[in-house]
């Protein structure tokens, strides 16, 4: 009897987060996923048992992934306002990026998608969703927080809400950036600093 075929995980798990990214979940068939992820319908729910779990197991690797990075951003050198701006432009440059042509065009956020897609019809991906929310909200918090600190940015001020505004102007511009252009997308980013 021959051995089923080993698979990479990770391999795995990254091809379907970009099928789901760039189609949305209802939209991903399982033949879609059978065709970016390279195995079999039956490797693929022995592996992963349902599309539900491999979608869900998908977007915890996104949200690991890009926040880890928003993080280290964060934390890395220069003032607070310059990282946040940091922050920022690269969302915009990610959703205005044109010059690559295997690109699909601005896909926005997979976890903003999933929230759009899915929140309030599906418990478990909300919850989901709101966890890299909240991750991404602390990170936010604690580098504004640290501003205040260093009297960058009025002491005064609730670093709470300062961080769900960036937060959200952040998500905006994934959400925006799918029809806007750089130029718009940029404007967003002086105003939100502005705030600050």
């Amino acid at each position: 009897m021959a051995r089923p075929k080993e698979f990479d995980p990770d391999h795995v798990l990254d091809a379907a987060m970009n099928a789901f990214w760039s189609r949305g979940y209802a939209a991903t068939s399982a033949q879609n996923l059978v065709d970016s992820t390279g195995l079999g319908r039956g490797s693929l729910y022995n592996a992963f048992s349902s599309k539900h779990r491999l979608f869900q197991e998908a977007l915890t690797r996104y949200g690991e992934e890009r926040t880890a990075r928003q993080e280290a951003l964060l934390e890395g050198p220069g003032t607070v306002r310059e990282r946040i701006r940091e922050l920022l432009m690269t969302v915009v440059e990610e959703e205005s990026r044109t010059d690559d042509p295997d690109d699909p065009g601005p896909r926005g956020c997979l976890a903003v998608n999933a929230a759009v897609e899915l929140a309030g019809l599906d418990a478990e991906i909300t919850a989901q969703v709101r966890r890299i929310f909240e991750r991404m909200a602390e990170a936010l918090r604690a580098a504004l927080a640290r501003a205040q600190r260093d009297g960058e940015i009025d002491p005064g001020r609730d670093p709470q809400a300062l961080a769900l505004f960036v937060l959200n102007s952040m998500y905006g511009l994934r959400v925006l950036g799918k029809t806007a252009d750089r130029r718009a997308l940029a404007g967003i980013v002086d105003t939100t600093l502005s705030v600050l």
